[in-house]
């Protein structure tokens, strides 16, 4: 008859698994349930912790436990009596360290009643209950992985969002120390190269950032093995660096540590975390610090690789915007910069007008880049060079199949320009038919795809250049004159290198300087003869002929100096009136001038050979010395 109570409470304490999905819940129930059944004065389920006994749950009053009993039973792994008492194990397992006791004598409400369950019965309700707990614990533990891996989504779906390293850092530990109840978290970040790790955040430091040798404590054993390491509050453990507990005026009591590698098996660091706030870390809280750590990796990764190409993208934008660097100190240069820095951060319009190679495009590339649109692109677009039939599709972009050779979709210049800078050189180039569609994007902000009907819309800025007289071309019909009055809400006119003054030689040294950085060598000095020649030249070519200049003298000027016949040689080959430049000079200046450019053309084709070169002129070497001084040339004999 015992054994079939014992049947149905085993049914019953199984049945309570459905009821009761927590572990505590579920002992709770199961104590009141055995003790019922048992008629007992107590049920108690009793665990072994750290060669102490402790209560998990109980039903009564049982009074003191008789640890010698519960540690008889614990060591034989079976059911025993003794006095008043009877007690199994739940589990017959080596890792089990639970005892089940039932205290006989009278129940609540039943007045001297006394147990009905012998040892025999007690052993099987034991196992009843311990088969029950472990189903709880399997389904809590289950529940809990299934709660931790939302809230792992959760946190690795806002850590990937993350375009900063410190306060991903920052996120990282306080989410860490939230899931897994800790009181302190830091990432380590491994610098190889000067064998360092970096930790963040740290507490009490004054920079938040712990610096320490990557072979110190826990975390650098982590690193050195690449293996999860955990530490107990009972643990006695050497490795834990107290220097660093000084420093930071704090006890570490329990740590656990895992490392940080990204999906190829790139070791970035290590994730620690630091006193749990109940007992001990567990090995599920290392398990789940690993999944964590592994999202970490991720996103560590991608945050660094963002910044880098945050950094790379603002080194290239640096460098764009010093090439668009204007170099001149004359009045015009001065009131053209001013100009610029007034209108460069707005929206407006601007033509720029001037001769080939005066610079437009640098003019264009420093409105740009000291706008706040210097992060977006610059796309420039040379209307000449655009046949009339692909223009459309050039600037607006084309649909698949919107013509015969559209096999696929291609995205226009506004498009590309997008937030950014479209640059139109040579305006005055662009056909009737051109300047109407671009006329109707720039008063409607809205562009439409060749063979498409989405509109799109457009926010480029707007900056033309032309060399021709725009006014002149709307006298003769040839440019819109809409289309004229939208362009110049702001003009900028380039003034030609020969009226400059000075500003040629600053420009001739920031070139040389520039190339022969480029080449490897050593920039060169111009003589004063060579300064004044460059100075006396008309510059037809302007600011782009000088700069060709230099750079044929960086790579075919192997000397330290050059001087004028070098510039002579370079600047008009064929011209034989490369020294006579000016219209207005009396007879004898002019004769002057002829015969110093022709001396030093005849010495640049000697190679400076002055034997050759005065046979060549058809004098002695003393003679043309004689001359040269007459002349006023630098003579080197």
């Amino acid at each position: 008859m015992a054994n079939e109570k014992s049947h149905g409470l085993s049914d019953e304490l199984l049945a309570l698994v459905t009821a009761n999905t927590e572990p505590a819940a579920l002992l709770a129930a199961a104590v009141q349930r055995i003790r019922d059944h048992a008629q007992a004065a107590a049920a108690v389920l009793a665990v072994a912790d750290r060669g102490q006994w402790r209560i998990v749950a109980n039903s009564g009053k049982p009074g003191s436990l008789p640890t010698e009993l519960l540690s008889d039973v614990l060591d034989r792994r079976e059911a025993k009596t003794a006095e008043r008492w009877a007690a199994a194990p739940l589990s017959t397992d080596d890792d089990c360290q639970e005892v089940l006791l039932i205290l006989s004598g009278p129940s609540s409400g039943k007045s001297g009643a006394l147990p009905q369950a012998p040892a025999a019965d007690i052993e099987e309700i034991a196992a009843s209950l311990g088969k029950a707990l472990a189903l709880v614990r399997t389904l809590h533990q289950q529940q809990q992985r299934l709660r931790r891996l939302e809230a792992l989504l959760a946190i690795a779906q806002q850590w990937n969002q993350a375009r900063e390293l410190g306060p991903l850092l920052i996120a990282m530990a306080e989410a860490a120390t939230k899931l897994l109840a800790a009181d302190r978290a830091s990432i380590f970040l491994w610098d190889r190269p000067n064998h360092l790790l970096v930790g963040r955040p740290a507490l009490g430091v004054e920079s938040g950032e712990l610096r320490i040798a990557d072979g110190t404590g826990i975390v650098g054993q982590v690193i050195q093995t690449g293996e999860p390491r955990r530490v107990g509050r009972d643990d006695a453990h050497p490795a834990i660096d107290r220097q660093v507990d000084r420093q930071l005026g704090y006890r570490t009591e329990s740590l656990l540590c895992v490392p940080l590698r990204t999906a190829d098996g790139t070791l970035l660091g290590a994730f620690e975390l630091i006193n749990k706030l109940h007992g001990d870390f567990s090995d599920d809280d290392q398990q789940a610090l690993t999944e964590l750590a592994a999202h970490a990796a991720t996103a560590l990764a991608n945050t660094q690789e963002f910044e880098q190409l945050v950094s790379r993208h603002k080194l290239l934008v640096d460098q764009a915007a010093d090439r668009g660097r204007l170099i001149g100190e004359c009045p015009a240069m001065a009131a053209l910069r001013s100009t610029i820095a007034r209108v460069a951060d707005t929206d407006l319009a601007v033509l720029i007008l001037g001769e080939n190679g005066t610079g437009k495009e640098v003019v264009s590339q420093s409105i740009h880049y000291q706008s706040r649109r210097r992060n977006e692109p610059l796309v420039a677009v040379n209307c000449a060079a655009i046949p009339e039939t692909l223009l459309e599709s050039e600037l607006f972009g084309h649909e698949k199949g919107a013509f015969t050779d559209a096999r696929e979709t291609r995205i226009g210049k506004f498009e590309l320009a997008a937030g950014g800078t479209l640059f139109l050189d040579e305006i005055g180039d662009l056909s009737l038919g051109g300047q109407a569609k671009l006329l109707r994007v720039l008063e409607e902000k809205v562009i439409v795809r060749v063979g498409g009907s989405q509109p799109i819309h457009t926010a480029a800025r707007i900056i033309a250049a032309t060399n021709q007289n725009l006014g002149e071309l709307v006298r003769r019909k040839k440019f819109r004159e809409d289309l004229f009055f939208r362009l110049t809400v702001v003009t900028l006119d380039l003034p030609p290198l020969r009226d400059r003054g000075d500003d040629i030689l600053l420009l001739a040294d920031h070139f040389l300087a520039t190339y022969c950085r480029a080449a490897g060598r050593r920039v060169p000095k111009l003589t004063a003869d060579a300064r004044k020649r460059l100075r006396a030249h008309s510059w037809p070519g302007n600011v782009r002929e000088l700069r060709n200049l230099t750079e044929r003298l960086t790579y075919l000027s192997p000397a330290d100096k050059i001087d004028a016949a070098e510039l002579e040689f370079v600047l008009a080959p064929h011209d034989q009136r490369a020294g006579i430049i000016e219209d207005d000079l009396e007879l004898a200046a002019a004769t002057g001038r002829f015969q110093e450019s022709y001396i030093r053309r005849a010495i640049a084709r000697s190679a400076h050979n002055m034997v050759q070169a005065a046979e060549r002129l058809g004098l002695h070497r003393s003679n043309l010395y004689r001359k040269m001084r007459q002349l006023g040339m630098e003579v080197k004999e």
